[in-house]
C-alpha cells in the first residue's frame, strides 16, 4: 500500500517539476534574446511564445496585429523568431538597400548533415561559393 502512494506522488510531481524547469529556461533564454535590437512584439506565453496568435486565414491575422504593431513587428514562434514586414515600402527597403544582410540562411542541424555542412544552394549562407552556384 505504502508503494502505491509514492507512485501517485511521484507522477504528479515530476510533470510538474519538468513544466516548472521549462518555464524557468524559457524566462531564462528570453532575458537574453531581449537585449536585440528586434520590432514591437505582442506579450507572449513562456514555450509557446505567438503560436496562440496566428488563426486562420493567417493573413488576417498578420494584418490585425500590423495594424496595432506597426508595419514590422516581430513574433517567437516557438524557438524560432519570425519577423513580418507587412508594408510594400519596408519590403522594398529590405530588398534592395539591406538585401545582403537578409540573404543569409539560419544554420539547422537539416542544413549540416542533408545539405552537405551547409555547402548546398539552399542551406548555404551569402558568400562566393552561394554566387556561384546561383549562376550554373
Amino acid at each position: 500500500m505504502m508503494i502505491r502512494h509514492i507512485d501517485v506522488k511521484q507522477q504528479f510531481f515530476t510533470p510538474l517539476s519538468l513544466i516548472f524547469l521549462l518555464i524557468s529556461l524559457d524566462f531564462f533564454f528570453q532575458s537574453k534574446r531581449s537585449h536585440k535590437n528586434l520590432p514591437p512584439s505582442p506579450p507572449s506565453l513562456p514555450i509557446l511564445g505567438h503560436l496562440h496568435l496566428p488563426k486562420l486565414p493567417i493573413h488576417r491575422s498578420y494584418h490585425t496585429l500590423s495594424q496595432k504593431y506597426g508595419p514590422i513587428f516581430s513574433l517567437q514562434l516557438g524557438f524560432r523568431l519570425q519577423v513580418v514586414v507587412s508594408s510594400s515600402t519596408a519590403a522594398e527597403e529590405c530588398f534592395t538597400k539591406n538585401d545582403i544582410i537578409l540573404a543569409n540562411r539560419p544554420k539547422l542541424i537539416r542544413g549540416k548533415h542533408l545539405g552537405y555542412n551547409y555547402t548546398t544552394l539552399i542551406a548555404s549562407s551569402y558568400s562566393d561559393h552561394r554566387r556561384n552556384q546561383g549562376r550554373s
